[in-house]
């Protein structure tokens, strides 16, 4: 009885349906505890990234330093990965992909697979007083597989600057 009450109830509303798994976007930014003076971009794209530049104010680029992209990535999940002997020799320290953000799943054996290119970026800051100075002037230009030879460049804003550090 309450099950079909409860469906009667979700389709009455008017939110959209709430989103599954990860979702398409870029997001850059200064990892807290990474290298300082590194931008980050990470973007899941049904591209995959080409190129990625901050652009200052005076319109000099600087390329990205490290480009790695994953297409559509797996991840073994379920009860046999937990004992598999070969599991970290073969899938990294624990198995389990970071963009697919789910927990294991309780079946004997299963498998998941992102649809998407995980695209990782790192560029690093060639005058990080000038651009903590302006940084709202920067931009991210960033250039997906587009069709044929040409790329489909989009611009992001540049990330604030983590807070300068206190020497004591």
């Amino acid at each position: 009885m309450m099950l079909p009450s409860l469906m009667m109830l979700a389709a009455c509303t008017d939110a959209p349906p709430p989103a599954l798994g990860p979702q398409q976007g870029v997001r850059a930014s200064f990892p807290p505890g990474g290298v300082t003076g590194i931008i980050q971009i990470d973007a899941l794209d049904a591209q995959p990234l080409h190129a990625a530049e901050l652009i200052a104010p005076d319109g000099a680029a600087t390329p990205a330093s490290y480009l790695d992209v994953a297409a559509n990535t797996r991840t073994l999940g379920g009860t046999a990965s937990i004992t598999d002997p070969w599991r970290t020799s073969m899938l990294g320290s624990n198995g389990l992909d970071p963009a697919l953000g789910t927990p294991p799943s309780p079946v004997a054996r299963a498998q998941e697979q992102l649809l998407l290119t995980s695209s990782t970026a790192d560029i690093t800051l060639p005058d990080p007083v000038a651009y903590r100075r302006d940084w709202t002037n920067y931009k991210i230009r960033l250039g997906f597989a587009g069709s044929g030879h040409a790329l489909d460049l989009r611009e992001i804003p540049a990330p604030q600057p983590p807070p300068e550090q206190s020497g004591g």
